[in-house]
C-alpha cells in the first residue's frame, strides 16, 4: 500500500511538472508570437525602410562652386579637379605617424604637408576624411591603388579645388574659401534654422542640407558674403550596394545645381596698377565710380596669395602671416582706421559754406599760428601764409584757417554734417567686417570713456578736428565714399564690389547695383567753391599737388594730407631721423575729370611722410592708367599684359612721351601743357608741403584747452578780394606776371622736413 502511494505521488508531481512546462513552453511561444506580431505587422514599415536603407546609399553631389571674374571678364576665382590622398584616423589599423610614414615611400609626402594635415587634424572630428597630400599624378595615383590593401582608413578621392589665378591680386577682396569649421558650421545651422522659421521666404540653398557632403566654404571677402550665391544646390545619387557596400548599380541621380558666377566692379588691370603702386609699403586705396557706386580698384598693400589657405594652411606659414610686423591679412581699406589728416578740409569748408559760418571771399591774415586758451595751434608756415580765403586755405592747405572755421562751427555741427557723407559710418559695403571708424563728438565721448574726467568733452578738442587730427580715425572706405559723394554733387552712391550675378545654366544676369541711397541737401554754388579749391590744388603752381600732376592730360580735382602718428613736443619734424614707425602717414583723395567724375580715390601710405610725395604719385599713376592708357581686356592674358605694361617709375608719374600721341578716353579733353618760361624752379621751389596737428590736448592742460578763445589770427569780418581764376582753363602767363597767389611754401605733404611741430604737440 504504501508502494501503491509513492507512485501516485511521483506520478501527481510529474504531471504538475509537465503542466508548468507546457505552461512555460506556451509562454514562451506566446511571447514569440506576439514579437512577431509587432515586428512584421506593428514595426514593419520602420524595419523595412532600414533594410532598404541598408540597401540603397544616398551620397551626395557637391555642386561646382560659382567663379568670379572682374567688370571685363578676367578670371579671378575658379575650379579644378584633382585627385587627393586622404585619411580617415578612426578608421587606421596603425598609428597615425606609422601610416604617414610608409605612404610616403609611395607618394611624396613633404615637410609642409605633415604641418598641414597636422593642423587640419587639429580643427577636424576624428572620423572626417583629411587630405595629407593634394594633386596627385596619375603616376603616384597608380602606385597607391596598387597598394591600396595595405592602407586601411586611406584611400584617394577626385575633390574639386578652388584656384585664384592672379594670387595675391585683389585678395583682400576676392577671399578665399577653408575647409568647415565648428564655427562655420554652428553659422550654417544658424542660417538654417532662421530660413526654417520663414516658410514664406524659405531658400533651400539656405538649408543645413545643401551642405552635405561639402567639406570648404567662404571665409572672408566675397567669397565668404555671397557664399550662398557662389555655392550652388547640392545633388543625391541613390545607388544599391551590396552587404559589403560595394555599389551594384545607380538606382536615381538629382543633379547639383552650380553655383552662381560673380562679376566684380573691380578693373583688374587697375588694381594691379594700383597694387605695383605699392610695392614694398604699407597702405590702402579704394577707387569708385562715383555715379554707380562701382567700387573699381580695392588695395590692401601688402597683401598674400589666398592659394595658401585651399589645401589648409600649415602652421609655420600661418605664423609667418599672422605675426608679420607688416600685417599682410589685415583688410586696410576695410577694417585700418587713420586719422584723414588734411584731406578731411574740403568737407570743413563745405560745412562753413552750407551753415552760414564762411562765404567764399571771407578770409584772415594768416600770421602762421592760431592762439586757443592760451595753446598755440601752428600752422606748417610759420611765417604764415599771408592772406588766406576759402580757396586759397584749401590749395595750400593752410592750418590757421581751419582751426579758426573748426571753433566757429563747433564740434556738433562738424559731427552732424560729416555724418551723412559717411564719415564714422558703417558705408553698407558688400563684405563683411567694415570697422567703423571714429566721428567724435561728446556723445561719444560720454560713451567711450569710464572716467567722468574723461568724458568731458573740451573746447579745444574742436580745433585739431579742423585739420583731421584729434580723435577723427576713419577707414579709406570712408574717405573715398565721402570723395565719391563729393563728386557726385552730394548724391550718395553705396558702394559694392558685386555687380552681376549669373545664372551658370542660362548665362541671365541680373544687376546687383543699388540705387542712391540718399542726397545731402547742399547748395550748388557751395559745392563748386570747394571743388574750385581741390582743382587748384591740382593745376595752380602753388597748389600742393602741382608737381605731381604738372602735364596730365586730364582736369583733376584732389587734396593732400598728411596725418601725425604721434605728438612731437615743441621740436622741427624730421622725417628721415625718426623710427620708420613713427613717420606720419602720407593720405590723398582726388577725382576726375571735373566736369564728369569716372572715378574717385582715396589712398594712404602708412609711414609714408608728406601726402605730395609719397601718396600724390600713386594717385597720379591710376588716374593716368584708368583715364588715358586703360584697354578693355579681352582676356586674363590681356588684362594682365596690359596691366604690367602700364607701369612707371613711382618718381615718374607722367605717363607718355609729350610729342606721342596717346589715346584718351571718350569725353576727356586734352588740356595744354602749362609751360612757364623760366618759372619752372620756382613752382618746384614751391612744391613744399606739412604735416597735419595732433591732438593738442596732448601736451596742454585741459582747462587751458576750454578757456575762452583769443584769435591771434585776426580775421576780417568781410575780405574783397579779386575772385580766384582756374588755372587749367587758360595757358599760364609769362613768368613776368603776377599769378594770383605767389608759389609759397606749403602746408601739405612737404618736400622737406623743415615745419616746425606745435608748442604743446600739434605738428603741421
Amino acid at each position: 500500500m504504501t508502494e501503491f502511494n509513492d507512485t501516485q505521488q511521483q506520478l501527481s508531481r510529474f504531471r504538475l511538472r509537465v503542466a508548468a512546462a507546457g505552461v512555460f513552453v506556451f509562454v514562451c511561444f506566446g511571447l514569440l508570437a506576439s514579437r512577431f506580431f509587432y515586428l512584421q505587422l506593428w514595426q514593419h514599415g520602420k524595419y523595412a525602410l532600414q533594410a532598404e536603407e541598408n540597401r540603397i546609399s544616398v551620397a551626395p553631389i557637391v555642386p561646382n562652386r560659382g567663379i568670379i571674374t572682374d567688370r571685363n571678364g578676367v578670371v579671378l576665382a575658379k575650379n579644378y579637379s584633382a585627385y587627393t590622398l586622404e585619411i580617415t584616423p578612426s578608421k587606421l589599423t596603425d598609428t597615425l605617424e606609422n601610416t604617414i610614414d610608409k605612404l610616403a615611400t609611395i607618394v611624396q609626402i613633404d615637410a609642409r604637408d605633415r604641418r598641414r594635415f597636422k593642423k587640419l587634424q587639429e580643427d577636424s572630428k576624428n572620423f572626417e576624411s583629411l587630405p595629407i597630400r593634394t594633386r596627385l599624378t596619375d603616376d603616384e595615383v597608380a602606385r597607391f591603388t596598387a597598394q591600396r590593401f595595405l592602407f586601411p582608413g586611406v584611400d584617394v578621392r577626385a575633390r574639386l579645388f578652388r584656384q585664384y589665378p592672379l594670387g595675391t591680386t585683389a585678395a583682400h577682396v576676392i577671399g578665399y574659401i577653408g575647409r568647415i569649421s565648428k564655427r562655420d558650421q554652428d553659422r550654417i545651422d544658424a542660417m538654417s534654422d532662421d530660413n526654417d522659421s520663414d516658410p514664406e521666404h524659405y531658400d533651400p540653398r539656405r538649408d543645413a542640407n545643401n551642405y552635405k557632403g561639402t567639406d570648404y566654404v567662404g571665409k572672408i571677402g566675397v567669397e565668404q558674403s555671397y557664399e550662398t550665391e557662389l555655392h550652388g544646390l547640392t545633388g543625391f545619387e541613390e545607388v544599391e550596394v551590396t552587404a559589403g557596400g560595394r555599389p551594384v548599380r545607380t538606382l536615381s541621380r538629382t543633379q547639383a545645381t552650380p553655383g552662381n558666377n560673380l562679376v566684380l566692379s573691380l578693373d583688374i588691370g587697375l588694381q594691379q596698377i594700383a597694387e605695383q603702386a605699392f610695392a614694398g609699403k604699407r597702405g590702402a586705396l579704394v577707387a569708385i565710380e562715383p555715379k554707380t557706386g562701382d567700387v573699381l580698384a580695392f588695395v590692401s598693400s601688402p597683401s598674400f596669395d589666398p592659394n595658401s589657405f585651399v589645401d589648409g594652411i600649415d602652421q609655420q606659414t600661418w605664423d609667418e602671416l599672422n605675426n608679420s610686423p607688416d600685417k599682410p591679412l589685415l583688410n586696410r581699406p576695410l577694417h585700418g582706421t587713420y586719422p584723414p589728416g588734411s584731406t578731411y578740409k574740403p568737407f570743413m569748408a563745405l560745412a562753413g559754406l552750407t551753415l552760414g559760418k564762411r562765404t567764399p571771399s571771407w578770409g584772415i591774415q594768416d600770421p602762421g599760428y592760431f592762439t586757443f586758451g592760451g595753446h598755440t595751434f601752428r600752422n606748417d608756415v610759420r611765417a604764415g601764409q599771408g592772406f588766406v580765403d576759402m580757396n586759397k586755405a584749401i590749395m595750400v592747405s593752410n592750418d590757421t584757417y581751419f582751426y579758426m572755421l573748426a571753433r566757429d562751427l563747433g564740434v556738433n555741427a562738424i559731427a552732424n554734417f560729416m555724418k551723412p557723407f559717411g564719415f564714422g559710418q558703417i558705408t553698407g559695403i558688400d563684405i563683411q567686417g567694415e570697422a567703423r571708424g571714429i566721428l567724435p563728438s561728446p556723445d561719444w565721448k560720454r560713451k567711450t570713456f569710464k572716467k567722468a574726467a574723461q568724458q568731458k568733452w573740451f573746447d579745444g578738442e574742436t580745433i585739431s578736428l579742423g585739420i583731421g587730427q584729434g580723435y577723427n580715425s576713419f577707414t579709406i572706405l570712408q574717405l573715398a565714399h565721402a570723395t565719391a559723394t563729393l563728386a557726385n554733387d552730394g548724391v550718395v552712391m553705396k558702394p559694392h564690389l558685386v555687380k552681376e550675378v549669373e545664372d551658370p545654366i542660362s548665362r541671365g544676369r541680373h544687376l546687383t547695383v543699388p540705387k542712391e541711397s540718399d542726397t545731402i541737401p547742399l547748395k550748388q554754388g557751395d559745392i563748386d567753391v570747394v571743388k574750385r579749391g581741390m582743382e587748384n590744388v591740382i593745376e595752380n603752381p602753388s597748389g600742393t599737388a602741382y608737381k605731381v600732376f604738372r602735364g596730365a592730360p586730364y582736369l583733376a580735382a584732389g587734396k593732400t594730407g598728411t596725418a601725425q602718428v604721434f605728438s612731437l613736443q615743441g621740436g622741427n619734424y624730421k622725417g628721415h631721423l625718426l623710427a620708420e614707425h613713427l613717420r606720419d602717414h602720407a593720405l590723398f583723395i582726388a577725382y576726375a575729370p571735373v566736369d564728369h567724375p569716372q572715378i574717385a580715390l582715396a589712398l594712404i601710405v602708412e609711414n609714408g611722410g608728406w601726402g605730395a610725395q609719397s601718396a600724390g604719385p600713386i594717385a597720379r599713376r591710376v588716374l593716368d592708367f584708368y583715364l588715358v592708357e586703360r584697354q578693355k581686356p579681352e582676356n586674363e592674358a590681356a588684362a594682365v599684359a596690359a596691366a604690367a605694361s602700364a607701369t612707371e617709375p613711382i618718381n615718374a608719374p607722367v605717363i607718355g612721351d609729350a610729342s606721342k600721341a596717346i589715346t584718351v578716353a571718350a569725353g576727356f579733353k586734352m588740356l595744354p601743357q602749362p609751360v612757364v618760361p623760366g618759372a619752372a624752379s620756382a613752382a618746384e621751389a614751391a612744391s613744399g608741403a606739412s604735416t597735419p596737428g595732433a591732438n593738442p590736448a596732448s601736451g596742454a592742460n585741459a582747462a587751458e584747452l576750454s578757456a575762452p578763445v583769443t584769435a591771434s589770427a585776426a580775421a576780417p569780418a568781410a575780405a574783397s578780394m579779386p575772385p580766384f581764376r582756374r588755372m587749367p582753363h587758360r595757358p599760364h602767363k609769362p613768368a613776368g606776371e603776377a599769378q594770383p597767389f605767389a608759389a609759397a611754401p606749403r602746408n601739405d605733404n612737404r618736400a622737406a622736413p623743415t615745419a616746425k611741430a606745435a608748442d604743446a604737440g600739434t605738428a603741421h
